[in-house]
This record gives C-alpha cells, sequence and structure tokens, in this order.
C-alpha cells in the first residue's frame, strides 16, 4: 500500500492511497458500485461447480451475497476436463479505483477425497497466510472467511437444486439448509503477485499474491474500505505476534522516521494514512500499551485542530489556528499577522523557525489532546510525534498514559 487517502499540498509525507489511485471521486457524478474478489470468486466458482456436475456453464450466473441481493455475472473464461472445471470473471469495481479493478478472478473446482468437505487452495496470484491475527491460520489461503462462506453455499444450492449432493458430492446438511460437498476449490487472480506490491499484503504476512475480501460483496466508491481493513488486520497482526507497540503513521516519510526513531520491526508499523480516528477506535477496543501517532506538520496540525479524519475534504490546515499557536509560543504580532497570510502550513513552521520558536511542540501537545479522545479510560500510552518533509524530528510528546 501507499500512504494516504489524499495528496496534501501542505504536507510531502503524503502520497497516494493503497487501493486507490486517486482519494475522492470526481464531482457531480453518481458513482456506480461494484463487486469484491469474493463475490467474483463465489460466482466463478458456482459456475465451475455446475460444469463439474453437468458439463455445461451457466452465464451468466447469479450469486447471493450476504445481503440478500443476486447480482449476475458474465463468464470471462470456461474451461473443464476430466474431474475439473474451470470459470472466471473479470472483476468490475465500479467506480472505485480498486487496484484489482479488471483482473480476471478464476475458480477451478476438483471432486475432493470423501469426507474432505469443501477445501480451499491458493492459485497463482492468491497469497498464503504466514503470520498469526488474520482471520484466516497461517498455512491457508489469504481467502476471507466470508468469502469461503459464501462459495461454500454456493456449491451447496448447486448441489441441491441438481440433486447431486449425494452420489457426486458425498455432501452432508449443514445447519438444515448447507450442503458441505467433497470439492477442492482453486482461487486464482493471474498477475495478482504484482498487484500485491501495492498492498500491505506482505507487511501483513500473506505471501504471494493478493486476498480475497469482501463481508458484503459490494464495492462502495471511495469507501477505502480495503485499508480500513489492512488497518485493522495489521493491529490484529502485531498483538498476535507478542508487540506491545505500535506506530501509525500518515505517509512513508514518517514511517521510515519513526521506524528508526524507536527501532521497530515492519509489523509493528501501521499505515494510517488519514484514518487517525479509525485506527485509534479499533486500537481502544484491540489494545495494545503503547501506540505512536506520527506524520508531517501539515497533517499533525490538522490533528492538533480536532481533526481525527485528516483528509482534505475533512478540512483544510486552520492558519488562524496555527498563528494562534505562533502567538501562544510568544511571536510578535506582526509574525502572527503574516502566518494568517500564509500560503501553507510549512510556511507557518518555517517562520516559526526563523524566529527561533517552539511551534512543532505546541502542535503535537495539541494533536496528543486530540488523539486521547477515543483512547480515555485505557490507559494506554500515547504519542505524537511531527516529523518534517526530510523525515527530521520536529517535536515529540513522549509517551503518556490516557485516563
Amino acid at each position: 500500500m501507499d500512504e494516504s487517502a489524499n495528496p496534501d499540498p501542505n504536507d510531502a509525507d503524503a502520497t497516494p492511497d493503497p487501493t486507490l489511485e486517486t482519494g475522492e471521486p470526481p464531482a457531480g457524478t453518481a458513482l456506480r458500485r461494484g463487486w469484491t474478489t469474493g463475490a467474483c470468486a463465489t460466482a466463478a466458482a458456482k459456475a465451475a461447480c455446475e460444469a463439474l456436475l453437468t458439463g455445461a456453464f451457466p452465464d451468466p450466473v447469479s450469486i447471493r451475497l450476504p445481503g440478500g441481493e443476486t447480482p449476475a455475472f458474465t463468464l470471462a473464461l470456461q474451461e473443464h476436463g476430466a474431474g475439473w472445471a474451470r470459470a472466471g470473471i473479470v472483476k468490475d469495481a465500479g467506480d472505485d479505483p480498486d487496484v484489482t479493478h479488471g483482473a480476471l478472478v478464476t475458480a477451478t473446482l476438483r471432486f475432493g477425497p470423501v469426507g474432505s468437505g469443501v477445501t480451499f487452495r491458493a492459485g497463482e496470484g492468491v497469497g498464503t497466510v504466514t503470520r498469526p491475527g488474520l482471520p484466516i491460520p497461517p498455512g491457508e489461503p489469504a481467502i476471507n472467511p466470508v468469502p469461503r462462506r459464501m462459495m461454500r453455499e454456493a456449491i451447496a444450492e448447486v448441489a441441491g437444486r441438481l440433486g447431486r449432493s449425494g452420489d457426486v458430492l458425498s455432501g452432508d446438511v449443514v445447519s438444515g439448509d448447507v450442503v458441505s460437498g467433497d470439492v477442492e476449490i482453486e482461487i486464482a487472480i493471474p498477475g495478482g503477485a504484482r498487484l500485491a506490491e501495492r498492498t500491505l499484503n506482505g507487511r501483513l504476512g500473506i505471501v504471494g499474491g493478493l486476498s480475497i475480501l469482501g463481508t458484503t460483496g459490494i464495492v462502495v466508491p471511495y469507501s477505502c474500505a480495503a485499508w480500513i481493513h489492512s488497518i485493522h488486520r495489521g493491529i490484529d497482526v502485531a498483538r498476535a505476534m507478542g508487540f506491545d507497540h505500535v506506530a501509525g503513521s500518515t505517509g512513508s516519510t514518517s514511517e521510515d522516521a519513526v521506524r528508526v526513531l524507536h527501532g521497530l520491526d515492519e509489523v509493528q508499523l501501521i499505515d494510517m494514512g488519514d484514518f487517525v480516528g479509525g485506527m485509534l477506535k479499533y486500537i481502544r477496543a484491540h489494545p495494545v500499551a503503547r501506540v505512536t501517532v506520527c506524520g508531517g506538520f501539515a497533517k499533525m496540525a490538522k490533528l492538533g485542530q480536532g481533526l481525527l479524519d485528516l483528509h482534505s475534504k475533512r478540512g483544510a490546515v486552520d492558519l488562524d489556528w496555527l498563528a494562534g499557536r505562533l502567538a501562544e509560543a510568544g511571536a510578535a504580532a506582526d509574525l502572527v499577522a503574516a502566518a494568517r497570510g500564509a500560503n501553507s502550513a510549512l510556511e507557518v513552521m518555517e517562520m516559526a523557525r526563523a524566529a527561533s520558536l517552539d511551534l512543532g511542540r505546541l502542535v503535537a501537545e495539541a494533536a496528543w489532546a486530540t488523539a486521547a479522545r477515543p483512547l480515555v479510560g485505557t490507559g494506554i500510552a500515547l504519542e505524537i510525534v511531527v516529523f518534517d518533509r526530510q523525515g527530521g524530528l520536529v517535536a515529540e510528546t513522549g509517551f503518556r498514559t490516557v485516563d
């Protein structure tokens, strides 16, 4: 993944979003929803299952999503042979500039040993879990629980409809309505290993490719759901590996700098981007002993202003607020007035440096007060660190317990 949902002209620490090419939709447009990799894998698996049983592929193929919707998917690939069948769906992420938009998602089904039930394999471009803390244990394909359930239910529906659950799929009834047949499902995304380089999968311990994700089956344009998912899973992995300190960074510059500052392992680094509040609220429910929130001066100024979502559409750096902090630091009236008319937060910081005023410390303290709000009563030790454009240390609060 890259670093930030919106490049901020005030802050060189911000870089493009990991799963999105841009941070916000074009103004005045009606956005079209799309389908998750989990939905595409389910549709491909269902089509392949029907071909495995009958020799014919349904095209289009309809599936039922967790919310009850029944979208239909056109097949982009149909192949079968003795004891196997393969179908493919081209992922349509709608108007969301998702990294996997346009990727081919394939499912290859084979009969499994009697009594094996439904098993999953990672094909080309689908990763394998290697670290604890994720919803799927190490050694398993990176196919999340909801897509797995969707595929099992789709296969059960086909087997039941064709009357083949007993003789061909050797299935049993589970919970009254789900037939688990003895079948192996191999999910592949050709080229997925290359696409995965643009995600945080490697840091999460998912090697060899992408994850098959989705809790609703639907991609909501510009929701940044994949990014929030990666923040949560990053915290889960750090906790599972026994780390008691994580550091959330707004961008690559601050991430590199905080790694050196604290000698952190890669697993302890959380690419939170603009989602400070989202990270801290998750940490409240899944605590670690120490949390560092770090970023460039402009992003931390926004945090100091009281914003927990640092995206540009949530608010810009308030130069009046920064000018007020300059006055608090003892700046002369003419310098405070100049700050109010500055072009950027960076310019105000340079004014303060020229006047030997520690504006960074006041910004860091204000940012600490904002970041502490979601953690009140937890006893977690919180720290704010502010870096400049080169990764140089501007200010740090040190760790203080949030009571």
